[in-house]
């Protein structure tokens, strides 16, 4: 398919809407992904390349998740085949994959930020291209998303944010009279009036003083009978709401938004899941998807018990307990496993939206007034509330719970995605208290020591998915060792234990015994059982799914050469300080050297038996 769309007529733009929609469908059926948005904003990225070309005029999205019909069009529709695989097409967009991403995607409220950016800079160079911000009406729930607004809507530069409005009301209806009139002002009559009216007075004598006049007599008409705008007061001029469907009145409206000189904001209503009968009757199931059945719906593989699961079991008992108990997520209730909680404690229950930030300082307020509030967040969205948790936390040592979901490697979503730096920035908060548990008893009994006994602030991360072969529970020791053995010291915390486990199995094949020291404590780390494991090693291998800046390995290594401990070998196995791309969790930990097997090879030269 060419990414030049505009000679299509109107007939075959609809009919391209269909062949797209169809594709998706095939494609995510078999790959996973994020069907839900991408079905319901096929007709808007079709009229967007009707009047736009992407390889020069800019696209932001936001979040990213409505991205896949773009990236059809714009030379892809082959590699869809490889969505989200290893070495294959990102879930989200990226610009090394084509000049046609005009920047990352993947965390929410950023887009018209970065849209205003580009803007200036074009006008600062003189550039001649045409700026567009794609976002859903869920990241206008960021405060980041209301930042941007207000600096773009101020700053009269020509850009265009398309909000892409799948569920939440952003005006209060107020009956026929509205909706008639909204209708009359996006008829392309009067739009084409509209702007021949303004050239016409541009150039007559006493033009512009008669503009502004009938103007205002205009802007007072509408704010007696419509509800006041946001985006005008801004500085925007609105357009809509317009059918997110209607792929000819969108391709006229957009190309009406090109040629005003200044900000322009179009509200476009669409249904997401659009036609597909399964993502449209539960949108939430195939937002993030994966490999179903296309005639049915059904997923292929059903999941199986998780950690989020199992988080939100222990907070149902948590709240049934305690009346202070509180949860709190940022827009992700059913990521984090809160359903039930939702449904058994909802005045306990608080959805802040997509505002991670807010979050934090909420539950800074709730732990200020004598509640127990537990936040539950993927790792790589709480880098968002940094500074709260250090400003509005940790300043009074507050005891605020944080559930830090989806820690290391996360799979198929990618770069934007992993949770790789929260070992790292924790760290940085005073009074912080970290745990690590490995399976889903220790994620019981440390949430219940976290909520009931550990004063301040804690957070306890745990992966995605499954638990692995390690299914005691040692949650209560800070360092504990699992396995005995006089050769090297394996240094692990989480999921990674099982790789160790794996390791320390091939080792003893070859008559070398491992001590693997566990770490279910990582701030801060109880040094004895290290110390007392390396005087009887003195070789040691840390392995962790970890950004290295920061990471437990290099802490650990601080601290022995601080108390003089003699380290004949040491090896630190983590993710480097680049990204980690996207795949399954197992072909991304063979990837970085941190599966088993990689894991002997390393445990091997750190004993001395290097390349064997």
């Amino acid at each position: 398919m060419s990414d030049d769309l505009s000679g299509l007529s109107d007939s075959e733009a609809s009919a391209l809407c269909e062949l797209l929609r169809a594709r998706l469908i095939d494609t995510v059926s078999r790959t996973g992904g994020h069907l839900a948005s991408s079905l319901g904003a096929v007709e808007l990225i079709v009229a967007i390349h009707r009047v736009f070309h992407t390889d020069k005029d800019r696209l932001v999205f936001d979040v990213g998740h409505q991205c896949y019909a773009h990236k059809i069009l714009t030379g892809r529709n082959e590699a869809m085949e490889t969505l989200r695989t290893l070495g294959g097409i990102a879930g989200f967009p990226k610009p090394s994959e084509s000049v046609c991403d005009a920047f990352v995607a993947g965390h929410a409220s950023n887009s018209v930020s970065v849209a205003i950016g580009m803007a200036r800079a074009r006008t600062l160079q003189g550039a001649d291209y045409h700026v567009l911000a794609l976002i859903g009406d869920g990241a206008l729930s960021g405060g980041l998303a209301y930042e941007g607004l207000s600096d773009a809507g101020d700053s009269g530069e020509p850009l265009i944010v398309i909000l892409n409005d799948n569920g939440m009301s952003i005006t209060k209806s107020v009956g026929g009279v509205a909706d008639h009139l909204a209708r009359q002002r996006l008829k392309p009559q009067y739009l084409h009036f509209k702007k021949g009216y303004r050239k016409v007075m541009n150039v007559l004598p006493l033009g512009g003083h008669i503009y502004n006049v009938t103007h205002k007599v205009k802007t007072a008409i509408k704010e007696t009978l419509l509800p006041c705008s946001l985006f005008e007061d801004m500085g925007f001029t609105y357009l809509g709401p317009v059918d997110g469907h209607d792929v000819k009145r969108l391709t006229r409206l957009l190309s009406y938004a090109k040629d005003l000189k200044g900000p322009v904001l179009l509200h476009v209503r669409t249904v997401k899941g659009k036609g597909y009968a399964p993502a449209e009757r539960n949108p939430d199931k195939f937002h993030g998807v994966g490999r179903f059945c296309v005639e049915t719906g059904e997923l292929v593989h059903a999941s199986g018990p998780n950690f989020s699961a199992v988080f939100g079991q222990t907070m149902c008992e948590l709240a049934a307990e305690d009346p202070t108990v509180c949860a709190i997520t940022a827009a992700m209730q059913s990521g984090t496993g809160l359903d039930q909680f939702a449904q058994r404690f909802p005045e306990r229950f608080f959805d802040v939206g997509i505002a991670e930030g807010h979050a934090a300082a909420m539950a800074a307020g709730m732990a200020k007034q004598g509640m127990k509030p537990v936040f539950a967040v993927y790792s790589s969205f709480l880098q968002r509330a940094y500074d709260m948790l250090i400003h509005d936390i940790a300043l009074q040592q507050l005891h605020v719970v944080l559930a830090v979901d989806r820690a290391g490697l996360v799979g198929e979503d990618g770069e934007t995605h992993h949770g790789v730096f929260d070992t790292a920035f924790l760290d940085t908060v005073p009074g912080m208290t970290v745990l690590c548990p490995s399976n889903f008893r220790e994620l019981r009994s440390m949430l219940r020591h976290a909520v009931r006994e550990i004063s301040g602030p804690v957070a306890i991360r745990y992966s995605k998915g499954n638990e692995g072969r390690f299914v005691e529970d040692t949650g209560s020791a800070k360092t504990c060792v699992i396995r005995e053995g006089g050769d090297i010291t394996l240094i692990g915390y989480g999921l990674m234990i099982n790789q160790l486990l794996d390791c320390a199995d091939r080792l003893a094949e070859r008559g070398i015994q491992a001590d693997i020291v566990k770490l279910n404590t990582i701030t801060p780390i109880d040094m004895q059982p290290v110390l007392a494991s390396l005087n009887k090693t003195g070789r040691m291998l840390c392995a962790e799914e970890s950004a290295r800046p920061g990471c437990v390995g290099q802490r650990l290594a601080s601290a022995l050469l601080e108390q003089g401990a003699h380290v004949k070998q040491m090896a630190l196995v983590n993710l480097g300080r680049g990204f980690v791309t996207h795949g399954t969790v197992t072909q991304l930990r063979a990837l970085c050297g941190l599966d088993g097997e990689h894991l002997y090879h390393k445990a091997l030269e750190v004993c001395g038996y290097g390349g064997q």
